[in-house]
């Protein structure tokens, strides 16, 4: 498991060449702040990346969310909002992927 650390955009601007992911991924509820963060995968693999991202929030009828599986076919990229509620008990929100190699991440935190 690892901890997936954050990009702060600056004014002068600030490289991201993005980072590897592993199996599973965790975003710490500190970096969610009350605004949440954007979450960039991009699948450089020549398989099709099949993920999880946890949402411990509930619906407004008061049900249990549930997470998110979205598929990235080779080549692409998707960016996905993550947000404060989706942070389990523990205190993060967790992210899995079926792919890691040439599968890299770029997270910014929206304050």
């Amino acid at each position: 498991m690892s901890a997936l650390v954050a990009t702060v955009p600056t004014r002068a601007g600030v490289a991201t060449p993005g980072a590897n992911v592993a199996a599973t991924d965790t975003i710490a509820a500190a970096l969610l702040g009350s605004r949440g963060c954007l979450l960039e995968i991009l699948n450089g693999n020549a398989a099709t990346d099949t993920m999880s991202i946890s949402d411990a929030s509930v619906t407004p009828s008061g049900a249990t969310a549930a997470p998110l599986a979205p598929t990235l076919a080779t080549a692409t990229n998707k960016v996905f909002k993550i947000r404060p509620e989706q942070a389990d008990s523990a205190g993060v929100v967790t992210i899995t992927h079926s792919v890691q190699t040439t599968v890299t991440y770029k997270l910014y935190p929206l304050g």
